[in-house]
């Protein structure tokens, strides 16, 4: 059974920064694609950004590009959110999610294994 972890939520002021990791166990790491997304109270899911297989490229959604860097170090098995200048807007759950797809993928639908989220409140 596949099993994905996030930590590294928190509150933080705007203009800070923080950084989430994900772990994924049942399943070779370097062979998962990773995505991350983020519900905000009352809104959909969106797409945050996502790495490819090798960790060589990357997507993001507009609204956080030049702010967070997505990221993979696949020897120990753990991906990262960079994210920088933190705005209030960016205030919800983040989740990291898997496939088996090596390229970047941006739809929710394309992702198999979800964690559970990890928590970023903004205050202004």
């Amino acid at each position: 059974q596949v099993q994905v972890e996030e930590s590294g939520g928190g509150l933080v002021q705007a203009g800070n920064s923080l950084r989430l990791s994900c772990r994924i166990f049942g399943r070779t790491f370097s062979q998962t694609g990773i995505g991350w997304f983020r519900q905000a109270a009352g809104k959909e899911r969106e797409f945050v950004a996502a790495v490819a297989w090798s960790g060589g490229s990357q997507l993001y959604a507009d609204s956080v590009k030049g702010r967070f860097t997505v990221s993979r170090d696949n020897t120990i098995g753990t991906a990262y959110l960079n994210m920088n200048d933190l705005k209030p807007e960016d205030t919800a759950v983040y989740y990291c999610a898997g496939n088996d797809r090596p390229y970047t993928q941006g739809a929710p639908e394309k992702y198999v294994y979800w964690g559970r989220g990890t928590e970023v409140t903004v205050s202004s």
